[in-house]
């Protein structure tokens, strides 16, 4: 008897079974497994979704508020709110290149507990700082100091924070489940930052200030959630399973003589940027990703201002947090589908689906288009974003996951440093506020749709260069030897 035909006849499956119902089963079978094999995950893995998910929520719901925060408690202009912004997002990033690798050496467990309780604090100052009475309305302010330092401590805890969870779930997982892995771990972050949705009424009863209050109360629910979940036994029962190892040779030795200089010629020729194919690749992807800085710098606030005394403009929060529950649903099956699919052909077709829906923001504010555009985005970011960042990952040396996660975020740094410089001055040029303007975002999104479709052209103008043979290098710790 063959495991092929569990009825114990020796013979072959029937000739003239219907080739689609065949196909079908096969096609349902590959993309059922990835996800029966993620179920099976260790408990260590899901404390991990678990934390993301309520890191997601907060993060993304006071980001969503910053630069309205800084305008209504700052007394900020447009213009400077948005580089107030700017420090957090770029700061988290620019954290990642040097707080990157410390759970490579920390270890998981104790990085993501103190990386939330920096960014506990930080939050705190942020809640406390508009009751405090201090003098505001410039950057440099009493009000701006404490809440800048209170952005600081968020930056320095998030610049660990993240690249730590991509190190558990390369850890916590096998090659049969890292891609879809990873994939989750993107759409639960994402759907904690859906959340902030149902946050209209706090916010209109208790202001920002109060959001913020109920935001750093839900980040001492995420660490005791890891204190209880990701405990010392759960790691060590999940790290037991096979993970993936990068199939690298090793480099010559330093010589005794000259070994810091040689150490430090070895070490930037090992550097990822040091590959110009991975280079030219990430920052060909930096046009799109302004999109992603657009949610937080430009989108509440155009939403808000352009619907002003609508349904929509009332409760921004919905629309802008749209996106975030679309990737959530769309990232594992995107991943599962595409699970055969090699990664740069991904790129260009996710960031040219993403960055053309912006063209229907410039036709006007208008609800459909609104729609159009943030559901076309959604499907080229869950396209592309989570295979990157997978790639991203699997690329490094075993023990330096950490510290290429944060490399890889490198051009997302400078995107950050440079969409703050400009997004206050297209607000108040092309969407100020009402009683203050006359609002004509046409041309604003023209420009910035242009923009954005760079990525594609330039990925499909390189592809005969830049997509050969680009594609994963890690192979499954028992290949190795082979």
């Amino acid at each position: 008897m063959t495991e092929a035909n569990p009825r114990g006849s020796d013979r072959e499956p029937s000739p003239d079974r219907n080739p689609l119902v065949a196909a079908g089963q096969k096609a349902f079978q590959e993309i059922t497994q990835p996800f029966i094999g993620l179920f099976q995950a260790p408990q260590a893995l899901w404390a991990v979704y678990l934390s993301t998910l309520l890191e997601g929520f907060v993060y993304f719901g006071m980001l969503t508020y910053l630069a309205m925060y800084f305008n209504q408690y700052g007394g900020l202009t447009d213009l400077h709110a948005g580089w107030m912004v700017g420090v957090l997002t770029s700061g988290i990033t620019l954290s990642m290149l040097f707080f990157g690798g410390r759970t490579d050496r920390w270890g998981l467990r104790l990085t993501i507990l103190l990386s939330l309780i920096l960014m506990f604090l930080g939050r705190v100052l942020l809640a406390l700082a508009p009751g405090l009475g201090l003098t505001a309305g410039a950057l440099l302010s009493p009000f701006g100091a404490v809440a800048l330092a209170g952005i600081l401590l968020v930056v320095l805890g998030y610049g660990m924070y993240q690249p730590a969870g991509y190190a558990a779930v390369r850890q916590f997982t096998t090659p049969a489940t890292a891609n879809m892995g990873f994939a989750m771990l993107y759409a639960v972050m994402n759907l904690g930052a859906w959340l902030p949705t149902f946050m209209s009424p706090i916010r209109q009863r208790f202001e920002i200030r109060g959001a913020y209050t109920f935001y750093a109360a839900a980040t001492i629910v995420g660490f005791a959630a890891c204190c209880l979940l990701l405990t010392r036994r759960a790691v060590a029962a999940a790290s037991s399973a096979p993970v993936l190892v990068p199939a690298v040779q090793e480099g010559p030795k330093a010589p005794v003589t000259g070994r810091f200089l040689a150490s430090t010629r070895l070490w930037l020729r090992n550097h990822p940027l040091a590959d110009p194919k991975f280079a030219s690749f990430i920052f060909f992807l930096i046009p799109v990703q302004t999109l992603f800085a657009y949610n937080w710098l430009v989108l509440p606030q155009y939403v808000n201002r352009a619907f002003a005394g609508t349904w929509v403009g009332a409760r921004f929060e919905a629309a802008t947090s749209l996106n975030c529950l679309l990737i959530f649903l769309l990232c594992p099956v995107v991943a599962a589908l595409t699970v055969r699919t090699k990664v740069y052909p991904m790129m260009i077709l996710g960031t040219a689906i993403m960055g053309a829906p912006t063209f229907f923001l410039a036709l006007g504010p208008t609800v459909p288009g609104l729609l159009a555009f943030i559901v076309g985005m959604t499907v080229g970011e869950a396209i592309w974003q989570p295979r990157f960042l997978q790639y991203a990952a699997e690329i490094a040396p075993a023990g330096r996951t950490g510290a290429y996660m944060g490399v890889a975020q490198f051009p997302w740094f400078l995107t950050k440093m440079l969409v703050p410089l400009y997004s206050g001055a297209a607000l108040a040029r092309w969407c100020p506020d009402p009683a203050k303007g006359t609002i004509n975002t046409a041309p604003m999104w023209l420009i910035f749709g242009g923009v954005a479709m760079l990525s594609s052209i330039l990925l499909t103008l390189a592809k005969g260069w830049l997509g050969k043979d680009f594609r994963t290098v890690c192979l499954p710790v028992q290949d190795q030897a082979s």
